[in-house]
């Protein structure tokens, strides 16, 4: 029987609920479900996109870092190839210099090495990469590919990370390195390999800082972007949804991937409170179109059955009362006109009142923050005078000296007998203020980072334009200006160019170190600013050298005036540490001819100006002409001619015989350089021999010769020809060269057959202590000593002496007068005398005539060597020569 009863009373239920009155607020059920759906999807979407947003602001930086660093060590290796391009033949210690320079604290560069012709033989630092030296990327499998793939592409190849067998872990870089073969082409010299630290570009890029608040993962190995292996971090990020950046490298890029520290929390923290603010508003809405629907049942139901309106008002007030007890809303409700004020038991609750506490208007009053009364107090006298909607919000003062937001919305209305009252609901709004301070503050915070970033910029970009050092602007700025010019010189008059380089700066800074020659670097800029004009361009763009670029090229004197005062006060001894620094400066100075001439020009032409005023001495200026420039690049045309003939071999030896007075007898041969220069034919030293020493490449001439002369030797000698001695040059640079004796023990030099010929111009100071070994070392290897050109230089009986040569040369000027000047022949007889006493060997060249090889057999010289008996022969010829004995006919 109850469970019939109860099925009834369920059907009957089911079939109220399904009427008419309440189809109004199954849709906005169904309204308000799909809103708390949508709303909960939002706030997910909007926290999942604030979590990524905030871990893309911190990996940002990291990636510029990144980019920044590895582009800028990157940078500084293309300088240092750079100068390689220029200086094929570099050796190691310029090597080192260079390499030195850059791989200093700032730098994350472990160590770089240049491979001429895949054979790595230029390596810094030297300690702990002696094993590299040698080493032949063409027959090494490991790295052959990556070498050819430099070659083949002419682009740089970065690899790694990689383990290094030296420790810790690198980023190797190699750049193919090209220089000029002619005016039209480029072949390829080799390649430069450098090693980046990458525990140490971690560290600079913040990736290793302990507050960092990301995982990170990095991919792309060998820079091959999202295609390359994961070489940093843990590989589990790559599989929770990261944020991807990439960082772009020279040849390639890398992907980081980031997540926050612990994984992403996909319940936001506002979760809770997004969906009770979406049941309150559900409430607010379905609660009273409820009760509408129920107010009209109970109307309808009223007229039918008017003895049950009681019952179902208390009904009504009992579900109206859990409605505002789940809602945790508070209702008040003043009586205008008596004051009575009427809370229930949440409002006091609100306001941390016990149950039975008084209910008038001074305990809301009380009750009120005193920074929020007055304007409170304001409103709500605002919405009795005006009778207007009441909404406002404010704070009030609880128990224990805590603070609650309180919201509060209310209206004004006309109740029973005409009583004006106003109604209104409370609710505490704490934590939703709290969570907009909070984001407030994150707000600022992120805008304080924002600044910080744009500080960062504006400093990146002035330290990108000017020298650390002296805080001039550097190359860079120049060349910008060069470029655009935006320049005041391109607009308000007529530009000159000072090209500065510092003289014996280097001295200085290899004898009392770096920090020496930074101090004279600072000096110099402080010299050059103060004495030019503000409107003046005054930058460093090399090691020593500044320019200068000042409007006022059109003042006659203004150049030339300016230059000698900064000569002046360069000549000013610097004090450091007690020590008298003493540099010079050479100045070359260029004017723009007219407006329309680019200043990249003029700084060419001041350039050659300057070369002009180092070529003349030093510590003085030159203004560019025309003249100037045509005999420079003269002088250059002729370099690179004769490095070209270095490269295609075109130095030859030409061999000159020398005869026994007595028996005619060859008894030995000078190996002379000859250049057979492939259009103007074969030229003597008179016509290469200055650009050759200016240019540093005399000392291979020299090399080349002798190795040339030593195979003649062995190749005459397998003929059956027999040349009792050759004699080779040595040169002033060869002989102060440390390795000399190194490259001597390279070679196979037979005994008692080979000699040099050193020039009596070479001054034998016993302070040169380089010199004096290497010609005791030199004899050491069987190779006998000759003093060339005797009688017109410094060599004295006490330098015979010492040096105790096998031979001496008599100069050709003192030996062409002795058929008519009797003073002339006895100067050569005491020379002679001179070399019998000492025990040494006296050979006489310039023998122009029989007359001539006359009188020096008379006077009992050794040796002629002269036109009257041969002049220089190619080695072929030589052989012929001494074959058929063609001297005995003269």
């Amino acid at each position: 029987m109850f469970s019939a009863i109860s099925s009834t009373f369920g059907k009957s239920t089911i079939i109220r609920f399904l009427k008419p009155n309440y189809l109004p607020t199954y849709v906005a059920l169904v309204i308000v479900a799909a809103a708390g759906l949508f709303a909960e999807q939002q706030n997910r979407a909007v926290h999942a996109a604030k979590a990524r947003a905030a871990v893309t602001a911190e990996l940002g930086p990291i990636r510029s870092r990144l980019e920044a660093n590895i582009n800028g060590d990157i940078q500084l290796v293309r300088g240092l190839i750079a100068t390689i391009s220029t200086e094929p033949g570099m050796n190691q210690k310029r090597f080192s210099d260079l390499a030195g320079n850059i791989l200093d604290e700032r730098s994350r560069l472990r160590s770089i090495a240049g491979a001429p012709d895949f054979v790595v033989s230029l390596i810094y630092p030297m300690k702990g990469n002696e094993k590299a030296l040698g080493l032949n990327y063409r027959k090494n499998d490991d790295q052959r590919a990556a070498a050819m793939r430099v070659r083949d592409t002419g682009k740089m190849v970065l690899a790694g990370p990689l383990d290094l067998v030296q420790g810790g872990k690198g980023l190797i870089g190699r750049f193919p390195v090209l220089v000029s073969q002619d005016s039209q082409a480029k072949h390829f010299w080799g390649i430069v390999s450098a090693v980046i630290d990458v525990e140490r570009l971690y560290q600079d890029s913040g990736l290793l800082s302990p507050t960092l608040g990301i995982d990170v993962a990095i991919s792309g190995r060998d820079g091959l972007g999202e295609e390359g292996a994961l070489f940093y971090g843990n590989s589990a990020v790559r599989g929770t949804n990261p944020v991807d950046v990439h960082v772009f490298l020279p040849g390639g890029s890398w992907v980081i991937s980031a997540t926050p520290k612990g994984g992403w929390v996909e319940t936001p923290p506002n979760a809770w409170l997004i969906r009770s603010l979406v049941l309150l508003g559900g409430l607010f809405i379905l609660v009273p179109m409820f009760i509408t629907g129920q107010l009209m049942e109970e109307r309808q139901r009223n007229i039918r059955v008017l003895e049950h309106n009681k019952d179902q008002l208390l009904e009504l007030s009992h579900r109206l009362k859990i409605a505002l007890d789940a809602s945790q809303i508070g209702i008040w409700e003043l009586d205008i006109s008596s004051g009575k004020l009427l809370w229930d038991e949440r409002m006091k609750e609100l306001y941390g009142l016990r149950k039975d506490a008084r209910e008038v208007y001074e305990d809301w009053r009380d009750a009120l923050h005193p920074d929020d009364l007055q304007q409170a107090e304001k409103e709500f006298s605002d919405a009795l005078l005006h009778g207007a909607s009441y909404a406002t919000q404010f704070r009030i003062r609880l128990p224990g000296n805590r603070t609650r937001h309180i919201r509060t919305v209310g209206s004004k209305y006309t109740g029973a007998g005409g009583k004006e009252k106003i109604v209104g609901v409370n609710w505490d709004v704490t934590a939703d203020v709290e969570n907009s301070e909070r984001l407030e503050a994150a707000r600022g915070q992120a805008e304080a980072h924002s600044a910080e970033l744009e500080a960062a910029r504006h400093s990146m970009e002035f330290n990108a334009l000017h020298d650390p050092l002296t805080a001039l602007p550097n190359r860079r700025y120049l060349d910008e200006i060069l470029a655009e010019r935006r320049s005041s010189t391109a607009t308000q008059g007529l530009a000159s160019i000072f090209h500065i380089d510092l003289d014996r700066f280097k001295e200085i800074n290899d004898t009392l170190g770096h920090a020496a020659g930074d101090e004279i670097l600072r000096h110099a800029a402080q010299i050059l600013r103060a004495n030019t004009s503000d409107n003046d361009f005054v930058g460093r763009i090399g090691g020593d050298e500044f320019v200068i670029i000042s409007r006022n090229g059109g003042v006659e004197g203004h150049d030339a005036a300016l230059a000698q005062r900064i000569i002046d006060a360069m000549s000013v001894p610097v004090k450091y540490k007690e020590q008298d620094c003493r540099i010079g400066v050479s100045i070359g100075i260029a004017h723009q001819a007219n407006r329309a001439e680019e200043l990249t020009q003029v700084l060419v032409n001041a350039d050659i100006a300057l070369y002009e005023a180092k070529r003349r001495g030093r510590n003085r200026h030159e203004v560019f002409t025309h003249s100037l420039k045509t005999a420079v690049f003269k002088t250059k045309q002729t370099a690179d001619e004769i490095l070209r003939g270095l490269e295609q071999n075109e130095f030859v030896a030409y061999f000159q015989p020398q005869f026994c007075p007595a028996s005619l007898n060859m008894i030995g041969v000078e190996a002379l350089a000859r250049w057979d220069h492939p259009t103007k034919g074969l030229l003597a030293p008179y016509a290469f021999l200055k650009t050759a020493e200016d240019i540093n490449v005399l000392a291979e001439i020299d090399q080349r010769i002798l190795e040339q002369a030593l195979f003649q030797l062995r190749r005459w000698e397998a003929s059956g020809i027999d040349i009792p001695k050759v004699s080779v040059n040595l040169s002033y640079h060869r002989l102060h060269d440390e390795k000399l004796i190194d490259r001597l023990n390279q070679l196979t030099i037979p005994k008692g057959k080979l000699s040099f010929e050193l020039l009596e111009s070479i001054s034998f100071d016993d302070s040169d202590m380089t010199v004096l070994s290497n010609i005791e070392q030199i004899k050491n290897l069987g190779i006998d000593i000759e003093i060339d050109d005797f009688g017109t230089g410094y060599a004295s009986i006490t330098s015979l002496l010492k040096l105790t040569p096998r031979r001496l040369k008599i100069d050709r000027q003192l030996v062409i007068p002795i058929l008519t000047s009797a003073k002339q022949r006895q100067l050569v007889a005491s020379i002679i005398d001179i070399g019998i006493s000492l025990g040494i060997d006296v050979i006489a060249e310039g023998v122009e005539t029989m007359e001539h090889a006359r009188i020096l057999k008379e006077l009992g010289c050794h040796g002629l060597q002269g036109y009257a008996f041969a002049r220089p022969m190619s080695a072929n010829d030589l052989a012929n020569f001494a074959r058929e004995r063609r001297w005995l006919a003269a």
